[in-house]
């Protein structure tokens, strides 16, 4: 090796060196790259809307919060479900542990421990799974639109909330709470923005829920 070639490998030694100890956020993005993603368990998400079809009143099963709630659309907490799966896998590095393998331990862990709190048999569910993390949503109205992209004879209507708690803590780190009707501009101007994200069309019920996803991931922690 000729002596221009050996001073070329010793420059690029001495480079890196100096990045790693004078550039810490190098060192760090190495770092974050290697670590091991926040996992999360996701419950499956429940419907508490009237039957009837009537309006009324349900309590959070976590937060104890009164919420007013309505018709809830048949599957309808599976597709919100969905959307906020999808929703964090686009925005956040995480793993999630599947809907399946969470009801399956939650089902013998409730049956074990029925008198607990909710929030204490799922701080045990994600316990057992190993996770960060577990995922709690509630769909408390879904009523889809009657009528077309232009012409509507009644608005989509959503409401749901989720919750992500701590598995070693039990403590709610994060609550998203989305509840809305859509409305036309004559009706409420202060939706302009609303109405021009949804292409200034009345959206059905999923594309409304997807909008409202959009919304509460904005106050999302990072992992």
């Amino acid at each position: 090796m000729n002596f221009a070639l050996k001073k070329m490998f010793f420059l690029t030694a001495l480079l890196s060196i100096a990045l790693g100890i004078f550039c810490p956020e190098a060192r760090a993005a190495e770092e974050d790259q290697g670590a091991n993603p926040a996992s999360i368990a996701v419950m499956a998400f429940q419907s508490l809307g009237t039957p009837d079809g009537q309006t009324g009143v349900a309590v959070c099963p976590l937060c104890d919060v009164p919420v007013s709630v309505g018709p809830v659309t048949r599957g309808a907490e599976e597709i919100v479900q969905e959307i906020f799966i999808q929703k964090l896998k686009s925005v956040q590095k995480v793993e999630i542990i599947p809907v399946e393998k969470t009801a399956s331990v939650y089902k013998r862990i409730a049956s074990e421990s029925f008198k607990e709190p909710l929030r204490r048999t799922l701080q045990k569910v994600g316990r057992e799974l190993k996770a960060d993390y577990i995922a709690a949503g509630y769909v408390y109205r879904f009523s889809e639109r009657v009528g077309y992209e232009f012409s509507s004879e009644r608005p989509a209507s959503v409401a749901y909330e989720i919750h992500l708690l701590d598995s070693q803590s039990g403590n709610i780190i994060w609550r998203g709470f989305f509840d809305k009707t859509q409305k036309s501009l004559m009706e409420d101007v202060l939706q302009i923005s609303s109405f021009v994200k949804g292409g200034g069309k009345w959206l059905t019920a999923r594309q409304l829920a997807e909008q409202g996803m959009d919304e509460i991931f904005k106050t999302i922690p990072n992992f």
